[in-house]
């Protein structure tokens, strides 16, 4: 999408949310991108834009304007229709997840082609009616889970694992802590049973939010 409409007037960060570089190092070597490809090991974008999962973005204009605030990046909440039989998505559901991100792929190559006549920009004040709150309890969960990265660099994992269980129930919604803070699986994911036993325990709670956006599939 970038090499399609890449322009001096639009860039992309692409930022990991990975505490191990060497987790996000190889998809990042092996696309080569113009764009900007940053690994976030501390979550500082987490902690300054209030996000909690992956994929997410939020839209910045030239003036350093929010015009979209952080939204899921085009997937649909259907990680709770994940067959585990397969194991994947039956085939109506990947086809209903694939037609959600190409249409917020278009949005983002209309707004970079089309700027501020780009229909998908919401207004200011409409901007700031969609910025997700942040408690005290949030802040602190982003605040500590940064300590807890530094205990862990300098050799205190107990002290850090400590840290960590703390941060997970200050902010049980974000699962960049959550991932970052947990099991991995041997492909290096954390995606076993404690995931999707996690998964299951959300009910009608979306993991995905929908996206605000006319045209987009639910």
């Amino acid at each position: 999408m970038f090499e399609t409409v890449k322009n001096e007037d639009f860039m992309i960060l692409s930022v990991a949310m990975d505490a191990d570089v060497e987790a996000a190092r190889p998809w990042i070597e092996a696309v080569s991108p113009d764009f900007i490809p940053l690994i976030d090991q501390n979550h500082l974008l987490s902690s300054l834009y209030n996000m909690f999962n992956v994929p997410q973005a939020v839209w910045i204009d030239e003036t350093g304007r929010v015009v979209r605030p952080v939204e899921t990046g085009g997937s649909l909440d259907v990680v709770k229709e994940f067959d585990q039989a397969i194991p994947g998505y039956k085939p109506e559901v990947a086809e209903r997840a694939a037609r959600a991100k190409s249409a917020y792929i278009e949005a983002v190559k209309d707004w970079a082609l089309n700027g501020t006549a780009s229909p998908h920009l919401f207004s200011p004040d409409a901007a700031r009616e969609r910025v997700p709150a942040m408690t005290a309890e949030i802040a602190t969960a982003h605040s500590k889970f940064q300590l807890g990265q530094y205990l862990k660099r300098n050799g205190r994992a107990d002290e850090a694992e400590a840290i960590f269980a703390e941060c997970r129930e200050l902010h049980p919604d974000s699962w960049n802590i959550y991932r970052e803070t947990t099991g991995r699986t041997a492909t290096g994911l954390a995606a076993g049973e404690e995931f999707w036993a996690r998964v299951k325990a959300l009910g009608d709670k979306q993991y995905y939010f929908t996206i605000d956006m006319e045209g987009m599939p639910n």
